[in-house]
């Protein structure tokens, strides 16, 4: 598996290349053949880098092996099962099994129309003696969709501990600043005070939320298993001469071969499409997170109390010198919104799936569940790039909390005057006078925020100025903030850390390519 090609448009008009992918197929190698159909023309960006299955993907070397090894697998037990299969034919099978002439297939499906069958031709004039037996008793869902459970499970498990990896980088993040004060938004309006870290708590909780999503689809996942032409099984009943067993048993193998515990128990031609929107689904809700988090720090990037990683040639402007853009969280934005807006495929298809099954789910989730993924570890990346170069501002965080604070800490101030034998409704009323008058003077003239000195000249107050200071530490206003982080990390962040600690350390740090 670690040489599947996929599929892209071919940026250079060249017949053919071969690109080394980086990202969710790191390990694969990318096949680029002359513009395939069904191929957009996306531009080369982003990670992505239009890196596609072809439509046609069965002429992949992943699928055209698939085929391969179940035709190999159901004659590993001939003895087992009943089926007449020789030496002769398993060694042919065998030595077969990782050589895939593309040029013959593709010349061969320009014939056929038939991907499947254009591969089955093929590899039947390699093995000559194996060739009665190849396909035997299959339909090429039998090839087909258990081919696309084995991508999709090896894919989940790409994406999800780089998935941990952000948990991982947030959770430090959130713990070194959890007791830094800052303003709360409600409205996007100044409200009471939270801290750094706690906010950063909100972000994880998304990622713990995303996270367990998709591991959730990830443990529920089945293989279609050995299921023939409308699910029945009719031909391998056929096959393995009426022994009902023997075919669950057949069918109980080949999954186990394939990595799988367990087969869906009855499927039509296909799987369910109602798996495939579980999946898209469960990618969509990560997109979600995503585009919330990087869209909080495209906000505080603005109020200048937060930096992604900016290089020192960076340019964010051809006619700006001086900008500074939050281009990585800007492209997490635009390629999540891209994600979230899939699962309306997946939905679609499922819903048109007549009876036991309609052709028209091919074209359209050969596109849409690479893409899907594709998207989802572009995104991920991003996100890996910001965790691990994220930078705070204090100084300007607390001239914001500053600026705020008087106005927060008027009922603080009631308090502390009433304890000094002061009225309630008196000392609300001045209040509630001097701070109209200080917002209008911050609105008219841009003055920053003054209303403690004029409290302190006012001699009505004159009995708690010595108390102001305590009064207005922003740490007295952001109630449990600091020892939520601490346990919110401990007891939920930490046990989901625990799942993906051998993994952790192989995901090495991500630098931007584009």
């Amino acid at each position: 598996m670690s040489m599947t090609p996929v599929y892209m448009k071919n940026p250079t008009n060249t017949p053919e290349a071969t690109i080394s992918a980086s990202g969710f197929f790191s390990s694969f190698k990318f096949h680029v053949p002359p513009t395939p159909r069904n191929s957009p023309p996306y531009p080369v960006r982003y990670r992505i880098r239009m890196i596609k299955f072809r439509t046609c993907k069965f002429n992949s070397k992943f699928v055209s092996a698939f085929l391969k090894k179940e035709t190999r697998k159901k004659a590993r037990w001939p003895d087992k099962l009943g089926v007449n299969i020789t030496d002769e034919q398993l060694k042919q099978l065998k030595e077969n099994i990782s050589n895939v002439d593309f040029e013959k297939a593709a010349e061969e499906e320009k014939k056929t129309r038939h991907d499947v069958m254009a591969h089955v031709h093929v590899f039947a004039e390699q093995c000559p003696l194996a060739a009665p037996i190849i396909h035997l008793g299959a339909t090429s869902c039998d090839i087909v969709d258990n081919a696309d459970l084995i991508i999709i499970r090896d894919a989940l498990d790409i994406l999800l501990p780089k998935i941990a990896q952000c948990i991982n980088l947030l959770s430090h993040f959130a713990v070194q600043h959890k007791d830094i004060p800052t303003l709360g938004y409600t409205h996007l309006q100044p409200a009471q005070l939270t801290t750094v870290g706690k906010r950063a708590c909100l972000w994880l909780q998304d990622f713990l939320l995303s996270e367990e999503a998709i591991a959730d689809v990830r443990e529920k996942l089945k293989f279609r298993g050995i299921k023939g032409t409308t699910g029945t099984q009719a031909s391998f009943l056929q096959l393995l001469n009426g022994n009902f067993d023997k075919v669950k048993e057949l069918d109980r193998l080949v999954s186990l071969e394939a990595g799988f515990q367990k087969s869906y128990p009855v499927t039509g031609q296909t799987y369910s499409r109602l798996v495939d929107c579980s999946i898209i689904s469960a990618l969509t809700i990560f997109g979600a997170a995503v585009h919330k988090i990087s869209t909080d720090l495209r906000i505080l990037a603005n109020f200048n109390e937060v930096s992604e990683p900016i290089e020192s040639t960076q340019i964010g402007s051809s006619a700006m010198p001086y900008k500074q853009n939050p281009m990585r969280c800007e492209r997490a934005c635009s390629i999540s919104r891209y994600l979230m807006n899939l699962i309306t495929n997946p939905l679609n298809t499922a819903s048109v799936q007549w009876f036991e099954r309609t052709l028209d789910d091919s074209a359209n989730r050969r596109i849409t569940i690479p893409e899907a993924f594709l998207a989802a570890d572009s995104v991920v990346r991003l996100m890996l790039n910001v965790f691990q170069g994220l930078r705070i501002h204090p100084q300007v965080i607390n001239q914001h909390v500053n600026n705020e604070l008087p106005f927060m800490a008027s009922e603080n101030i009631v308090i502390a005057v009433v304890n000094h034998g002061g009225n309630r409704q008196e000392c609300h009323e001045k209040i509630r006078v001097l701070s109209f008058e200080v917002k209008k003077e911050i609105v008219e003239t841009g003055c920053r925020n003054n209303l403690i000195e004029k409290l302190e000249k006012d001699p009505y107050f004159a009995n708690i100025v010595p108390e102001l200071s305590t009064i207005l530490d922003p740490k007295t206003f952001t109630g449990c903030a600091s020892a939520q982080v601490t346990e919110f990390i401990e007891n939920h962040v930490h046990p989901v850390l625990k799942k993906y600690e051998s993994k952790l350390s192989s995901i090495l740090p991500v630098a931007l390519e584009i």
